[in-house]
């Protein structure tokens, strides 16, 4: 990592942890002091606010490496986490346990036993390898995409059928859909730690296959990339990091896609340095968005998906207009 790549680590991390402090002094009630003595204050601080926060930059976090994997393991940069139908294998995974609850004693107890996360872990997990299944491995790029876009909506038919067979479980689901971090504990955190740990590790340990994929699929090979092997360990990383982000906060929008543009927009980046930076810059997003949903309308709380979603559809709209205007110019 240069200088340069060095310099914009420790920014981040600085940045992640004025964040983290924020987090904590700011809640539905308005602005409290993290360092008020108040023993049910305290309480709040370290029982539902610090979890919270730790929990959303993990999320982000999760999601960004998740972005930065797909965009290079599939050389586009339109990938996001969702490429390979995680979104709608989690919202059927939820639509699911929902309509099971009250259909009999035995479901009911299932459910409540297996819960939203785990729902959402099995059907994120579940739809990458239904979409491995479809697209007969990982050797074909195309067929991966395509098997991603046709499970990501036949499952998500299946949820909207379910949703609308038990109208009941809407408001559920739509709280799903929207993403929160508001039921985020220190077990949650415990579980996005380990994940992004392992993800990160096995991740790295492809940044340099990932730098010869670029080139293109032959080039690599003639590099001596086991392309087969690559592509499964960071189709695991894939969906591991996006599951485990989704399963304990929703479907939260456009962090994973556009936190690694925004580490590109400062300057050349070798993928090694990408996989570094880019969960930093997620967290961040995250956790600032996650901040803001609940100061905006306080001590009512937008749904944290909303704020990603308007921050990152204008981000990309302004990256967009910059390009479209340099075209202009040297045309």
């Amino acid at each position: 990592m240069s200088a340069r790549h060095g310099l914009w680590l420790l920014m981040l991390l600085l940045g992640s942890a004025a964040l983290l402090a924020l987090g904590l002094a700011i809640g539905s009630t308005g602005w409290s002091p993290w360092v008020d003595k108040d023993p049910v204050m305290q309480q709040i601080l370290w029982d539902i606010r610090a979890p919270r926060s730790l929990g959303a930059w993990l999320a982000g976090a999760l999601l960004a490496l998740a972005g930065a994997v797909a965009q290079g393991l599939f050389r586009n940069p339109l990938a996001d986490p969702y490429l390979l139908g995680c979104s709608a294998g989690a919202s059927l995974g939820v639509a699911v346990l929902l309509f099971m609850v009250g259909f009999s004693p035995a479901a009911t107890a299932l459910a409540l036993r297996v819960g939203m996360t785990g729902a959402a872990f099995v059907g994120a997990v579940g739809a990458v390898l239904l979409t491995l299944l479809l697209a007969r491995g990982v050797e074909q790029t195309l067929r991966l995409l395509l098997a991603g876009v046709v499970v990501g909506v036949v499952l998500g038919s299946g949820s909207a059928l379910l949703t609308l067979m038990n109208p009941d479980i809407m408001r559920a689901m739509q709280a799903f859909m929207l993403g929160s971090t508001g039921f985020v504990g220190w077990s949650a955190v415990m579980i996005m730690a380990a994940t992004l740990l392992a993800c990160l590790l096995v991740a790295l340990g492809c940044s340099r296959s990932l730098d010869a994929l670029s080139l293109g699929e032959a080039t690599a090979h003639s590099l001596g990339v086991r392309l087969a092997l690559v592509r499964v360990l960071l189709i695991a990383v894939l969906a591991l990091a996006t599951a485990a982000a989704v399963a304990q906060c929703g479907l939260i929008a456009f962090v994973g896609l556009v936190a690694p543009h925004l580490v590109r927009s400062w300057g050349p980046v070798t993928h090694r340095s990408l996989l570094l930076l880019s969960p930093l810059a997620g967290g961040m997003l995250l956790l600032a968005a996650d901040i803001g949903a609940r100061w905006v309308i306080a001590p009512q709380e937008l749904p944290v998906g909303i704020i990603t979603a308007l921050l990152g559809g204008s981000y990309l709209l302004y990256l967009m207009h910059r390009r479209s205007s340099g075209l202009g110019r040297r045309s």
